[in-house]
């Protein structure tokens, strides 16, 4: 952690791997739909048949589709990015091949990250209402976020909703 501030800290990342799949499917559902191809590579679903440990946290993103025309109902276009966060001892090119083409390795760049933590349901209306409150402290604070949100996730969905850590976080950029 780099500091302590009201409502979330401030945490530094190193660059680290990631196996990730784009979902189809609103907020709510892209964890069950990308959670099992995920698992499978990790299970040695990939080329080496290599089995991984599961890490935390899941990450969840959203994307918007590119898709024509460009106006869309509520909804439509909607694409999630579900990712599992690597063992730390595998780089870009240790990483095991996925089998699966849905499966995507990544590096994430090193990072400065506002993170704020809730326990509870992984529900959209609670996901925005903890992005809108990081968001006015950072703003309150002068910092600008550099990215978009994501979920991290830590617990297991079968762990009682108000026993489960969860995270957004919205990396910043560095103050000169």
């Amino acid at each position: 952690m780099v500091r302590e501030r009201d409502g979330y800290e401030l945490r530094r990342y190193p660059a680290h791997v990631v196996a990730e799949v784009t979902v189809d499917a609103d907020f709510e559902q892209a964890g069950s739909l990308g959670f099992r191809p995920l698992v499978s590579y990790i299970g040695g679903n990939n080329r080496s048949r290599e089995s991984l440990a599961m890490t935390a946290p899941v990450v969840q993103s959203q994307t918007l589709a590119m898709t024509a025309p460009v106006v869309q109902s509520p909804g439509e276009g909607e694409q999630q990015v579900i990712a599992f966060v690597l063992p730390a001892s595998l780089s870009i090119d240790s990483a095991p091949v996925p089998a699966d083409p849905r499966v995507v390795i990544r590096e994430v760049p090193p990072s400065l990250t506002a993170v704020t933590r809730y326990s509870g349901r992984w529900s959209e209306s609670s996901y925005e209402h903890h992005v809108a409150a990081l968001r006015q402290a950072l703003a309150t604070d002068g910092l600008t976020a550099v990215s978009e949100p994501r979920l991290a996730r830590f617990d297991p969905p079968f762990k009682p909703w108000f026993l489960r850590r969860n995270e957004v976080h919205l990396d910043v950029r560095e103050s000169a």
